[in-house]
């Protein structure tokens, strides 16, 4: 219920009670004494009714300029989100055309590439082709050379059967000889004589041969020629077609490239404007603290110290907190409220100090604990990366924009409870919200923010924490200004300089800071 509304009604309450209890007291003075006549018309005074018709008139009107105000600032925060979802979709849509050329042009690679082994195909059958073809052109240029060796042998064997048979004819020619040779010697030479011719004969017949054929193999030669040139030919206009399609595919893959590129800085607009959107898209409170109620982490302090007369003081100390990150290293936040440690001064001196987290059945325990250098009254406890991840559970961003909703989630770290407050800041402090306690909308359970507890963004990422019960704390960053190493003997540390020292910080603050 709207508090104004709720005040008006109180006041209409408290007036009609009034009203009743004047009309009962008149009742019994009229009974005491009678009535007296008025010697003169008196103004009849406005009535209460009245009075909380006006308030109640003026309380709708301010309520409706409000609703009004209200309903402005939706229309141009919808604006807004429809402009920017409309150029989300039409980069979508960007991104989706482009990834179609990207997946054309990875086609038309795999088709020229294809293509490449193809002709590489063609190249490696032509070069068989070639190489089968120049073993037969180098056989018959063998077979040739063997060929004209031997009709170079059997011209010289026909040239000495017809020098030879040149001689015997000119020996039956001669008288001389004819006359001195018996009948035997002449017929041994005449059978000698057609011997000889008849060889002769043969040798020219496969001289004749030996030509013929020599003339077939250089017609084979010729035609071998002929297609080893060829084979040759088609070989250099496949390399060249080859080469021309590689070029095809270094030109095509680095257009695939750039549409890569192009894709990928559409889809990184396109990532930063949906974070962007998202980053401004406000989220309902009970949102915001469902997510933190299950996301939280317990934390468990057990420590120890010397009390008066020596007896020892143990003291233990649960909460609730969450885990966060800066963006490099991660931290269990909490107040100093929610540690068994005080600043004071002096300081306490503490013989031991350890600390568990535990979620679900996981749990570690921390080696050290951090005072945050802007207030030293939030504590910031180191975790690993590996304990976050038994740990589980969502680690909280630090809001990069505090400022850029009006309002903020409180949620409390000690009792489940949580609400909507809007928040003010002041340039003299420039690391404080202040929160705005009249606006207070406590949305479940009862809503009292107090110290300690956290203050998220309406898109849900951590602001800060409640250094008291009026002041947010901003966590821009996380940096420490001093450690305390935890573990069952601390002693060596003198915890009690280091407390009192943060202690002076504090109370140099401002007062409406402590």
């Amino acid at each position: 219920m709207n508090r104004s509304i709720l005040i008006v009604i109180c006041d209409f309450l408290l007036v009609s009670l009034l009203t009743f209890s004047t009309l009962d007291i008149s009742k019994v003075g009229d009974e005491a004494n009678p009535p007296t006549v008025p010697t003169a018309a008196t103004p009849k005074p406005a009535t209460a009714r009245q009075d909380l018709g006006d308030a109640m008139r003026q309380a709708l009107a301010e309520e409706r300029k409000d609703h009004a105000q209200l309903l402005s600032e939706l229309a141009q925060t919808r604006a807004s989100l429809g402009q920017k979802q409309a150029l989300l979709a039409e980069q979508e849509s960007v991104i989706k055309e482009r990834e179609k050329q990207l997946q054309e042009t990875e086609n038309l690679i795999r088709t020229r590439e294809q293509q490449i082994k193809n002709q590489e195909k063609q190249i490696q059958d032509r070069e068989q082709q070639v190489r089968i073809f120049q073993q037969q052109v180098a056989a018959s240029e063998d077979r040739a050379h063997r060929m004209q060796q031997e009709q170079a042998s059997l011209q010289g064997q026909y040239q000495t059967a017809i020098s030879n048979l040149q001689a015997l004819n000119n020996e039956l020619k001669n008288n001389a000889v004819q006359n001195m040779l018996t009948k035997e010697g002449l017929a041994a030479t005449e059978a000698e004589a057609k011997e000889q011719a008849a060889r002769a004969a043969a040798l020219q017949e496969q001289l004749a041969q030996l030509a013929q054929s020599n003339q077939v193999a250089q017609v084979e030669k010729q035609r071998l020629n002929t297609q080893l040139q060829l084979a040759e030919s088609e070989k250099k206009a496949a390399t060249e077609n080859a080469v021309h399609l590689q070029e095809q595919v270094k030109a095509e893959r680095a257009e695939k490239a750039k549409l890569a590129d192009s894709v990928k800085t559409l889809a990184a607009n396109t990532g930063a404007l949906a974070q962007k959107i998202d980053a401004n898209h406000p989220l309902a409170p009970n949102a915001v603290f469902s997510a933190v109620a299950t996301n939280r982490v317990d934390l468990h302090f057990d420590a120890m110290r010397a009390g008066l007369f020596g007896i020892e003081s143990n003291k233990r100390q649960d909460t609730k907190i969450v885990l966060v990150s800066n963006g490099t290293n991660t931290f269990a936040l909490c107040h100093i409220r929610d540690t068994p440690l005080t600043l004071s001064v002096p300081g306490a001196e503490w013989q031991s100090l350890t600390a568990m987290l535990s979620r679900n059945y996981a749990s570690c325990a921390m080696p050290a604990i951090s005072f945050l250098q802007t207030d030293p009254r939030v504590v910031l406890i180191p975790v690993t990366k590996a304990q976050a991840q038994a740990l589980g559970g969502q680690v909280y961003q630090l809001a990069p924009n505090p400022l850029a909703f009006q309002e903020a989630v409180v949620v409390g770290t000690r009792d489940n409870y949580y609400g909507e407050c809007k928040f003010q800041i002041d340039l003299s402090i420039p690391n404080y919200l202040i929160m705005d306690r009249n606006s207070l909308k406590g949305l479940f359970g009862k809503f009292n923010p107090s110290a300690g507890d956290l203050v998220f963004s309406k898109n849900g990422d951590l602001i800060g924490v409640m250094a008291n019960n009026t002041f947010c704390v901003i966590l821009p960053r996380l940096d420490a200004i001093t450690t305390i190493q935890l573990g069952d003997d601390i002693r060596a540390q003198h915890t009690g300089p280091v407390l009192e020292t943060l202690a002076n910080i504090i109370s140099d603050l401002p007062s409406a800071l402590r």
